[in-house]
């Protein structure tokens, strides 16, 4: 696609390429007369090609989930130019991030005239909202009978804890409430000191698990490795949801034929939820505080990687492996959850509020894992981009995630805290340099075991 998007999205999954042919990005002259209703196809580029890279980048943005490979775009020997480049930035980012791009390619050794001239031919490009139209999935969505619905098969509910017994108490009465009834649940509780009697009084098909050491990732394996279900919902201990969150998560599957249904997380607190989690696309995270996977993706790419105990991105990671591998996931804006992120338990309690805000200003920033991460899948130059962009917003307090015009002050902020930054950074390229070198700590799930009920 667009080289440029990976100076604002550096690690977006889709800048890789992955082992199937799935159709992600659809070929405008193959798009049917509902798919290319949402497109305006922009001849402004410097040849037709380009122009249906764009076309590809719309509709992907706006809900098309196509399925038959013979539509899928072949991006190969397809390169825009310099001012195809600046087009693309100035069409779908604000423009500031214009001038980021312009700066960052001068202070890299581009040469100034031609980034000029190419700069200053996009600068009359007005803004495009992606999201003024989006697929109307949403009436077959309505219509559809869902046959695994029907077949009612047996989900785990996968909830790990830690200090968090107030919260997991609303958690297990929304479990109760749910009007699809064939699931089990499976708590971690890490929590100290421990209350069994605590899971006394739910009325659910519940079991749990005591766990010593406070490891996510470690609780999570556990829980899927003792899961029954062929279908893993995996959720956090600081949530709410509707009634029918389980049904809708199974329903999505379904209805794409998915291996993933990523629900969306509405924060109470941090960034501003984005508009696209109001409608049905195609997935480029996975969040497993509310997500449904078939046990079949455990069972070809293994459990979580252990390598992100008591850090950030062990999810993302888990999610482009997925992707890697062809499994297909729906981000599914149906089956949506309350995140509360309470301030106290859980991941938090571990050391960080994001990837790139440690507690501590004598901790690594940002997190080593998502260096690790970067580095493993994207490599080091995409690692520095992300930095770059990353690092200066993070000296920002977590609260205002919300507020993006605020986040400028970070670049100030960093001037006056560059040799402390820089002590952090380095620390966490050392830390995920090891990381790297003692590999991936990934166990795998036994396609062929058989877990008997007790």
């Amino acid at each position: 696609m667009f080289q440029f998007h990976q100076y604002l999205s550096p690690t977006w999954y889709f800048h890789l390429f992955p082992k199937s042919d799935i159709p992600y990005f659809v070929d405008w002259d193959k798009m049917d007369g509902k798919q290319k209703a949402l497109v305006d196809f922009d001849e402004a580029y410097s040849s037709r090609e380009i122009a249906k890279l764009d076309a590809a980048w719309q509709a992907w943005n706006r809900g098309v989930i196509e399925t038959d490979p013979d539509k899928r775009l072949e991006v190969k020997n397809v390169r825009p130019s310099l001012q195809d480049e600046y087009r693309f930035v100035r069409k779908y980012f604000h423009p500031l991030w214009s001038w980021y791009v312009f700066l960052l390619r001068l202070l890299s050794g581009q040469s100034p005239f031609r980034e000029l001239r190419a700069f200053a031919s996009q600068r009359k490009v007005s803004r495009v909202d992606l999201y003024d139209k989006v697929f109307p999935h949403q009436e077959e969505w309505e219509h559809f009978d869902s046959p695994l619905l029907r077949e009612a098969p047996l989900v785990t509910v996968v909830i790990p804890t830690l200090n968090r017994y107030p919260y997991l108490k609303d958690v297990l009465h929304d479990l109760e409430k749910q009007n699809y009834c064939h699931f089990e649940v499976i708590v971690v509780d890490q929590s100290e000191p421990y209350q069994p009697d605590f899971y006394e009084s739910f009325q659910l098909n519940l079991r749990v698990i005591r766990q010593e050491e406070k490891a996510l990732w470690l609780a999570r394996n556990t829980a899927i490795k003792q899961a029954y279900g062929d279908l893993i919902l995996l959720f956090d201990d600081d949530s709410r949801v509707e009634a029918d969150w389980i049904a809708n998560h199974i329903k999505c599957l379904d209805f794409f034929e998915a291996d993933i249904s990523s629900g969306v997380s509405i924060s109470v607190v941090g960034a501003k939820v984005p508009e696209h989690y109001s409608f049905l696309r195609w997935s480029d995270q996975l969040d497993t505080g509310n997500v449904m996977i078939h046990r079949r993706v455990f069972e070809k790419v293994g459990l979580f990687d252990r390598q992100f105990e008591g850090q950030r991105q062990g999810d993302g990671e888990f999610g482009l492996r997925a992707y890697l591998a062809g499994f297909k996931n729906i981000s599914n804006p149906y089956a949506r959850r309350l995140h509360l992120k309470v301030s106290s338990g859980g991941l938090r309690q571990m050391g960080s509020w994001d990837g790139f805000r440690p507690k501590s200003w004598l901790a690594p920033r940002p997190v080593p894992s998502v260096l690790y991460l970067t580095r493993k899948y994207f490599g080091r130059r995409v690692a520095a981009l992300l930095l770059l962009k990353g690092v200066p917003p993070s000296l920002m307090p977590y609260r205002y995630k919300r507020r993006p015009a605020l986040l400028l002050f970070g670049l100030p902020l960093l001037l006056l805290l560059f040799p402390l930054v820089i002590w952090q950074v380095g620390r966490s390229w050392t830390q995920a340099s090891q990381m790297l070198q003692e590999g991936a700590k990934i166990s795998h799930l036994n396609a062929l075991k058989t877990i008997e009920k007790p």
